[in-house]
């Protein structure tokens, strides 16, 4: 479904990231973990085409991102840490714009906006405008637009931050049901015990290079998710990245 393959994103002299390769298959709900800096949003604005990157590929459902831009995000649905959305429309406006440049149909996205604003408890705010809503139901409102097209592969950065308990718990059934239904989920998050119950595989990042990545559970082994990366990340970088300093 998402192919990365020895992709390099440098800045000026720093190399943010550095000959990451990983794949995601259909089903699966990928975790993707690092510290401030190492690399995470870097390589996720590549995925979904906001910025380039200098060497190697990115494939979504055998399409490439250089190549085929705009084949591959009619496919992608992504979710930035820090959404950005039209404060001069209502909820339900933006919903039906997101909808309308996903070529979704009247009936199929009045259904999907209802049932995922219903779960959300969201549906009686979709009448107000979003320069009214706060963070958490901006975060809402986000998820269910990208959820709103099926996409084959959702791509979120920090999906829970805002989100009250009950929203989460929500979010992460849906995430659920969407990877169920064949779709792909790759996300980054810093709270790691969500990763740890969600995921069934996940990537480790520092300072721009894959430090693990594989099935959740062989990944943390013995340890807790918490454990591992904690130990990753205190370690001396080995020779061959020490120069890979400054990553985003």
């Amino acid at each position: 479904m998402l192919s990365v393959n020895h992709v390099v994103k440098t800045f000026g002299a720093k190399r943010a990231v550095d000959h990451v390769t990983l794949d995601v298959m259909p089903g699966d709900i990928f975790g993707f973990i690092g510290h401030n800096g190492a690399g995470k949003t870097t390589l996720i604005r590549a995925i979904v085409s906001v910025t380039g990157f200098d060497e190697g590929d990115i494939r979504i459902a055998g399409q490439s991102v250089r190549t085929d831009a705009l084949a591959c995000k009619r496919m992608t649905a992504y979710v930035p840490d820090n959404p950005d959305i039209y404060e001069f429309l209502t909820g339900i406006q933006y919903l039906n714009y997101i909808s309308d440049v996903f070529e979704v149909p009247i009936d199929v996205r009045e259904h999907r906006i209802r049932e995922h604003a219903d779960r959300l408890n969201l549906t009686a705010a979709l009448g107000d405008l979003v320069s009214s809503y706060s963070h958490g139901m901006r975060q809402k409102l986000v998820l269910i637009g990208a959820l709103v097209h099926e996409p084959t592969l959702l791509v979120l950065d920090e999906p829970f931050v805002g989100l009250d308990p009950e929203a989460s718990f929500h979010v992460k059934e849906m995430l659920r049901e969407l990877a169920g239904r064949g779709s792909a989920v790759f996300f980054s998050s810093h709270v790691l015990e969500v990763v740890e119950k969600l995921c069934n595989k996940v990537a480790i990042i520092k300072q721009g290079t894959l430090r693990a990545c594989g099935p959740t559970a062989e990944v943390v082994g013995d340890e807790s998710l918490e454990d591992v990366f904690l130990d990753m990340i205190d370690r001396a970088a080995p020779s061959s990245v020490t120069d890979a300093v400054g990553a985003r």
